[in-house]
């Protein structure tokens, strides 16, 4: 067994970890549990602003964190135009699910040709920082995807429960004739949402590149703990996907401590089935 100090510190590295799995599955959750739309282009959204977020900060000196200003506009106006064409078209789904699962191919292979498909680590002063908490040490990057997971969890917990928009898009989730009897624009609200969680894929993606190391192939290696994440934490929902992921964070970190690292894969797909089949109408 490992010490306890080992214990506290593998605990703390798994919230960290499921706060980037939680920030991941947001937009997703939300894109699946609204729009009734899978969108695996979210995961290429991410990694493509990642690589942004290295191209800012390596050729033009930008600050990490300043260069949310670019590419967060920027990924919005992608994910509500990706959202017109599908939306112009009308897919189902499962039409949806292969069309980004398209999209992420050419995502990947653009990346490759720009970035090549080498490993890159962004290199900034946020990298190294970290400071000390009794016997634990908290590295900087992963603190601020904690708190940037949490605080936009929250927000978009709040739009939704407290705010018309909210509202209507719960309602037109869940009715979309009769709420556009009521007067909900039903186009307007999704194009708004699909947007926003392109927003929050790029969000994401600069955490990304603040804690990891990036290669182009690393997009579908995310796709499964982040799907678990998601269908744990209930389609549509702003905070389940991140609670889900810290369960899961925190149930691999504890398992790389007490086992090995390569039992840690099965902890999150064990809680999924596990979770599906005792209440098979989770999501």
């Amino acid at each position: 067994m490992p010490s306890l100090g080992l214990l506290s510190q593998a605990i703390l590295s798994g919230v960290f970890v499921g706060a980037l799995y939680g920030l991941l599955g947001l937009g997703l959750g939300l894109s699946w549990g609204l729009l009734r739309l899978i969108n695996l282009a979210h995961f290429a959204f991410a990694f493509l602003a990642a690589y942004l977020c290295y191209q800012l900060v390596t050729a033009v000196g930008m600050d990490p964190l300043a260069t949310l200003v670019v590419v967060v506009p920027a990924f919005f106006v992608l994910g509500a135009g990706l959202h017109a064409v599908m939306a112009r078209f009308a897919l189902t789904p499962f039409n949806s699910l292969l069309l980004t699962f398209g999209l992420t191919a050419i995502v990947e292979a653009v990346i490759q040709w720009v970035w090549t498909a080498d490993f890159r680590r962004m290199e900034s002063h946020y990298g190294q920082a970290k400071f000390r908490l009794g016997e634990l040490y908290v590295p900087v990057p992963e603190l601020i995807t904690l708190v940037l997971s949490v605080g936009l969890s929250l927000a978009v917990w709040a739009v939704l429960r407290h705010t018309d928009v909210g509202r209507a898009l719960r309602a037109a989730a869940e009715d979309g004739p009769i709420a556009a009897a009521f007067g909900v624009n039903r186009r307007l609200h999704a194009t708004l949402l699909a947007g926003t969680c392109a927003a929050l894929a790029a969000v994401a993606g600069v955490c990304l590149a603040l804690t990891a190391t990036l290669a182009p192939s690393q997009i579908y290696a995310w796709v499964g703990v982040v799907f678990a994440a998601v269908m744990l934490g209930g389609l549509g929902s702003a905070l389940g996907p991140l609670l889900a992921g810290v369960l899961i964070g925190v149930s691999e970190a504890v398992t790389m401590a007490v086992t090995a690292p390569s039992w840690a894969p099965i902890v999150s797909f064990t809680l999924l089935i596990t979770v599906l089949l005792l209440r098979p109408g989770r999501t």
